[in-house]
């Protein structure tokens, strides 16, 4: 079977459920048996495209309730969870996970927010150890809103258009020009909101790059932001001020379960207006097809960073003028992942360190330079992708820097239409670089930057034979 059919016949069980409808009751108004909607809801009917646009009419939800897409994140991150070695012995295999996983969506999501529970519980614990042997037993707070929004802007693919619309509508009433950005949102700032812009030193910052009064109606920028960035903090105010019906109804999202959380995604949200505002949606995906997404060109073209162009290409999703989907990843000289998303398919770690095959990670060894990688899963799904460092400075010569990479990617598919895959073989897929989510579920052997046992293969401990790797057995003679 499956797990997209799965994962359908459990959905429309979940839905008719959560209607309080009985098969019978569902299926008299889809007019079929109840004998026939029993096999649909357990996988031995197939749901029609007649009878899913019926059904989704009858039960009055969009038909994007019935995508597999938020099932195959479940999966992908069961199969993470169940890697933990919490789990072993207990002889789980991945098929009986994903199982699990597509037949019983609700189950799932519980198991995962235990998980995560277990998880917060678990480094709340090992941090206040820490604490306690420094001789310093402060509080600690274990959640974790970054992951919440992120979660938010996953399910809804990191496009919002009543934002979008919202950017639109500022360009026709400021009056705009891509000329003078600067000064247009400085005008319209004080024309329809009545705040004052003014440029401050850095020592009259106290460390802050942007300051906002309410009470003076009085937006503070330190010297220290470049044009693009002060362009950037202007638009940011702007949708604070003006697309507040907007970020409280998107962060009213019930997944974001405390305030810290729906504050965050009320910074992402107003974030997202300000790149849509100075990437206007129109010109900026005319121009990146043009370019062949080329970051660098459409950085100077926009005067955006980086960053914010590599964040901008992921949002191109609106229906009859999309773009590439990519998925964008970001990252510090340590690993941790600050910033997340995927419209590629690829799947990222949550639980347990990333694979350090990935392109983000080799960015570091060539700081500046955009590197290129043809990487192959081990689900043979190839992507393509481009990862470079970047410095973040937040002044003068005291002032301290921020180390990351970035990388932009996608299926290999897409990549003919990008200016990096150049003289690049993209059919020669032997030449790819084998890469994973995570050591635990990534059942390749013959890696020599394993770091743990795979959970299909038990760890074999050998002290007369070395492999490639400690986690690599070598077949006895």
């Amino acid at each position: 079977m499956k797990p997209e059919r799965a994962a359908l016949g459990a959905r429309v069980r979940q839905i008719r459920r959560r209607e309080r409808l009985t098969q019978v009751q569902l299926a008299q108004r889809l007019g079929i048996s109840p004998s026939y909607l029993n096999l649909i809801e357990h996988n031995r009917r197939s749901l029609s495209a007649p009878l899913l646009i019926k059904l989704s009419q009858v039960l009055n939800v969009e038909l994007k309730m019935f995508s597999a897409e938020e099932d195959a994140r479940s999966v992908a991150e069961l199969l993470e969870v169940f890697g933990d070695p919490l789990f072993e012995g207990h002889d789980l295999t991945a098929p009986e996970i994903q199982e699990l996983a597509t037949a019983n969506p609700p189950a799932a999501r519980a198991i995962l927010a235990l998980y995560h529970a277990y998880r917060s519980a678990r480094e709340s614990a090992d941090t206040l150890a820490m604490r306690l042997s420094e001789e310093d037993p402060a509080s600690v707070d274990s959640r974790l809103p970054s992951e919440e929004v992120s979660d938010l802007i996953q399910r809804h693919g990191n496009y919002f258009p009543e934002l979008e619309e919202g950017a639109e509508g500022v360009w026709r009433v400021a009056g705009l020009g891509s000329d003078d950005l600067y000064s247009g949102l400085v005008r319209h700032l004080d024309e329809d909101q009545s705040v004052e812009v003014k440029i401050a030193k850095a020592g009259e910052m106290e460390g802050a790059l942007r300051r906002y009064e309410p009470g003076l109606r009085r937006l503070t920028l330190s010297e220290v932001l470049r044009r693009g960035s002060r362009n950037f903090q202007l638009a940011y105010q702007l949708g604070l001020l003006t697309q507040g019906r907007s970020l409280d109804q998107l962060a009213a999202d019930p997944r974001l379960t405390t305030p810290e959380s729906r504050a965050l995604a009320r910074v992402a949200l107003a974030n997202y207006f300000a790149a849509a505002v100075l990437m206007p949606y129109q010109a900026f995906a005319a121009a990146a097809r043009t370019e062949r997404y080329d970051v660098d060109l459409l950085g100077h073209r926009f005067r955006t960073s980086f960053e914010q162009v590599c964040h901008r290409l992921t949002t191109l999703r609106r229906p009859g003028s999309e773009g590439i989907p990519f998925h964008f990843l970001r990252i510090d000289i340590a690993g941790n992942i600050s910033k997340r998303f995927s419209a590629s398919g690829v799947r990222f770690a949550r639980f347990s360190g990333a694979c350090p095959r990935w392109n983000v990670f080799a960015a570091f060894l060539t700081p500046g330079r955009i590197r290129i990688q043809l990487s192959r899963m081990p689900d043979a799904t190839a992507y393509f992708s481009i990862a470079r460092t970047r410095r973040k400075e937040s002044g003068g010569y005291h002032a301290p820097q921020t180390h990351q990479a970035l990388e932009l990617g996608c299926e290999v598919r897409y990549a003919r239409d990008l200016v990096y895959a150049e003289g690049m073989d993209l059919q020669n897929l032997a030449a790819a670089v084998p890469v994973g989510v995570t050591c635990r579920l990534c059942e390749r052997m013959d890696c020599e930057q394993r770091a743990f046992p795979p959970m299909q293969h038990p760890l074999q401990v050998q002290e007369n034979v070395r492999g490639i790797s400690f986690y690599a057995p070598v077949a006895p003679r």
